[in-house]
């Protein structure tokens, strides 16, 4: 059975100007279950993570003021949200549900969190609305409990995972791969253990045509034993931060490939949610619908 992680707890109120595009988190296992993709048994409430597992990643100087909402103003603006205790209660929560949905995708070939995904968050800081590293962590605690060996992340949101690239620059169990665009956020860039940037604008079959080249030979030559995949929708044409003209067809395409070549070479994969900021919510839910929905076509 896929497994996903969701909890209430994922729409967090804040300020008015930082709620959109917070809905979807609520809309999309509304319409997963609306239309018979899921139902209730595949959801789980995931429990917060424990500060024990958050420090084999994080510095501890930062978790102590990020816990205790010390950080300076401008560490908060750079992370993009204001901070508050259920702020972080929330960030515990969503970096729990990706660690059990990797045990889960241990167990099932596959497992999603709805949230997740927060990649531009570094050992010592937040940045671009990610204040904890999910993957980042969960990859960490598969290798020190010898779940595996040899872990490939699979970044396809519109912007470079910089702060996972940063936490895994001198480990050479977890390959960094990210696919984003060239001239879009961060600025300045980190080193992944493979970057392929984008220019402005690239269409799906020209993206696709990049995905269907690097993705089999990483595989062969990484041989992962382990995938974490982002699944960012922002590389949708029109999103308001993405730049990329991909369609919403071309980008359940991207979705299929990933997750079938996946399941063919028999690779778990834990997969997150990531980023969508199209003007029009209806699209953002339906993309990452699709992502679930192309897993229940290949997994069950």
């Amino acid at each position: 059975m896929i497994k996903i992680a969701w909890d209430p707890i994922y729409v967090h109120p804040l300020p008015e100007k930082h709620r959109f595009p917070m809905e979807k988190y609520e809309l999309l296992p509304q319409q997963l279950k609306y239309e018979g993709s899921f139902n209730k048994e595949n959801f789980f409430a995931p429990e917060p993570l424990e500060v024990d597992q958050l420090l084999t990643v994080h510095d501890p100087n930062y978790w102590e003021r990020l816990s205790t909402l010390k950080l300076e103003r401008r560490e908060q603006l750079r992370s993009g949200f204001p901070h508050s205790k259920q702020l972080i209660e929330r960030e515990l929560v969503i970096t729990g549900g990706s660690l059990q949905a990797s045990l889960f995708a241990l167990e099932n070939g596959i497992a999603f969190n709805i949230a997740g995904g927060t990649h531009h968050a570094y050992a010592d800081r937040a940045e671009g609305f990610c204040l904890l590293n999910d993957i980042a962590i969960s990859a960490s605690y598969l290798l020190r409990k010898k779940l595996a060996k040899q872990i490939l992340v699979v970044d396809l949101d519109v912007h470079q995972g910089n702060g996972t690239a940063k936490i895994f620059e001198q480990d050479e169990s977890v390959f960094t791969f990210s696919m984003h665009g060239a001239h879009n956020y961060p600025l300045k860039k980190e080193k992944s253990d493979l970057d392929v940037g984008l220019e402005d604008g690239i269409n799906g079959n020209k993206y696709l045509e990049l995905l269907h080249h690097y993705l089999p030979n990483l595989i062969a030559k990484v041989k992962p034993d382990f995938i974490f995949y982002q699944s960012g929708v922002d590389i949708l044409e029109g999103d308001k931060l993405g730049r990329l003209g991909v369609s919403l067809k071309d980008c359940k395409r991207r979705d299929r490939f990933v997750l079938e070549t996946a399941k063919k070479q028999n690779i778990p994969l834990m997969a997150c949610m990531g980023g969508g900021y199209s003007p029009k919510i209806k699209n953002i839910v339906e993309a990452h619908a699709n992502t679930y929905r192309v897993a229940r076509e290949i997994f069950d």
